[in-house]
């Protein structure tokens, strides 16, 4: 039977290191600031808000909200993160997507100072971990490290299979497990003899957005596996939530995520954790977190 990733637990546990640093901050007189802006009313990004606001605050951290209307333009977006890339206050800004179809989201993101970049998008971030020289990392990759350092004390040689190739989470995952001396094979979809690919790792990260993609029958014995998918499909009268692997089949795995449960939880935790991250480095301020997983 695997071993049951408690991706809740750990994340509390994220969320205290951090409360504990900014209260050491706070001793110095620093104050680490996240500034969310939310354009218009889509009510997933209105949830995922008010949860990153109400984390934030609860952390010990400070709490800038920004919301502007649908029909904003996109200048009047990015002279808001003018501003706040000027606001001394702020250490971090997310600007929530997905954005308007009339803005432009990669120009906004662009448009962010990338030493307050705590999703980690900035081309300059990208930069900075393909070529591991540091910079911010993107959240839910650096909490899909954070999973596995649970369960897992040395990767070098471990073959590692990602499915997905997005720049939010397939392409930087696969950066973080080859600075860990992975052999890394990035897959898809639309990867052919992908389940065959799949039977030769012992990580398998999966972030295409297909419920029940991987199969039982898919997995190699032992293998770590790190459901990143979150699909809503339907269940009777209402929906439920999935993952991309087909969880209940999981029998030969050696740990798994639980989808949800799993990884949700760490990506606010590791929002909080580059915020303080980001404050310490603008500041030139030593800090107390141990190094960030590389």
């Amino acid at each position: 039977m695997a071993v049951l990733i408690d991706g809740a637990k750990i994340a509390a546990g994220v969320r205290q290191r951090v409360a504990d640093e900014a209260a050491r901050l706070a001793t110095q007189g620093i104050v680490p600031g996240l500034a969310v802006v939310l354009v218009g009313e889509d009510p997933a990004s209105q949830i995922y808000v008010r949860s990153k606001i109400r984390q934030t605050k609860a952390a010990g951290l400070a709490s800038f909200e920004h919301r502007l209307p649908a029909t904003a333009a996109q200048e009047e977006l990015l002279d808001l993160v003018r501003v706040l890339n000027a606001d001394d206050r702020v250490d971090g800004i997310l600007v929530q997507l997905p954005l308007p179809r009339h803005i432009d989201s990669d120009r906004v993101l662009d448009a962010i100072d990338p030493a307050k970049d705590v999703d980690g998008f900035h081309p300059v971030n990208v930069g900075r971990l393909s070529s591991g020289t540091g910079g911010l990392i993107p959240c839910t990759p650096l909490g899909c490290m954070m999973l596995l350092d649970t369960v897992i004390d040395d990767y070098r040689g471990l073959k590692a299979v990602v499915i997905g190739k997005s720049n939010i989470v397939g392409k930087p995952v696969a950066m973080l497990l080859l600075e860990r001396e992975c052999t890394v094979t990035v897959t898809h979809i639309a990867t052919r003899n992908l389940p065959d690919i799949v039977r030769t790792a012992d990580i398998l990260v999966v972030a295409a957005g297909a419920p029940g993609l991987v199969r039982g029958d898919w997995i190699r014995p032992g293998a770590i596996v790190i459901d990143v998918g979150i699909n809503r499909i339907p269940d009777g009268d209402g929906s439920r939530i999935v993952g991309d692997v087909a969880f209940d089949e999981m029998d030969l795995a050696g740990a798994i995520t639980p989808v949800p449960g799993g990884v949700g939880p760490m990506t606010i935790a590791c929002l909080l954790e580059n915020t303080v991250r980001a404050a310490e480095r603008r500041r030139a301020v030593a800090g107390d977190f141990q190094p960030v997983p590389a």
